[in-house]
């Protein structure tokens, strides 16, 4: 198995530069129609998905399972607002790494306390100002990722032939091992949150 590790840096590093976050300015202010909101979707966010044009980043399943799990407050009219598209935006990326009871314990604060209020603090407020701080971490995960790489390769320099393929066995695992730890902490503190507001147990009942 042949695989050209610097070409494999160089392709991760170009993604990262690739990152887009769809704005909040780029949301219509119109309600749309369900096709409509899985076309704005899909063509803000075609660039993060694995197979580009093979698979959808949202359907009409989709978005009716997450109002059926209460993850999304259901449409006015058969219509989705502003906060209902930043709402689904929130879905696919809590998706790949939280089950959907812990993105329901962590969207439901959210909607019921800011989905369609006026106070001093929106759903487009909280949205931009995540994104804002995740855009500030691109640079720090750059760093991150270069120096499990270059650990990786100090791995296995007697290997042979099978010194390539082993280094990036070795880099991928480092990268799993980064995200099941930080998976690790997102659920301690959704399980810490749900305990402190007294619904720990009734999650369990679930």
């Amino acid at each position: 198995m042949t695989i050209n590790t610097e070409d494999l840096i160089n392709s991760i590093m170009a993604s990262f530069d690739r990152i887009d976050f769809i704005r909040t300015e780029d949301i219509p202010n119109l309600d749309l129609y369900m096709d409509q909101v899985t076309g704005f979707i899909d063509s803000h966010l075609k660039n993060t998905a694995r197979y580009h044009g093979e698979e959808r980043i949202l359907t009409k399943t989709m978005i009716n399972n997450y109002a059926k799990n209460d993850l999304l407050p259901p449409p006015e009219k058969k219509k989705y607002n502003k906060e209902h598209i930043i709402i689904l935006i929130f879905i696919y990326y809590f998706k790949n790494i939280l089950s959907i009871n812990d993105i329901q314990n962590m969207l439901h604060p959210i909607t019921e306390k800011y989905f369609g209020k006026d106070g001093d603090i929106t759903v487009s407020e909280i949205y931009d100002k995540v994104i804002s701080l995740e855009k500030d971490q691109l640079e720090g995960l750059k760093r991150d990722v270069l120096e499990k790489y270059k650990t990786a390769q100090s791995c296995f320099e007697e290997a042979g032939e099978d010194q390539e393929f082993l280094q990036t066995f070795c880099f991928i695992c480092l990268l799993t091992y980064d995200v099941y730890v930080k998976k690790l902490l997102i659920e301690k503190m959704i399980d810490g949150y749900m305990e402190s507001n007294g619904q720990q147990d009734k999650k369990k009942e679930k």
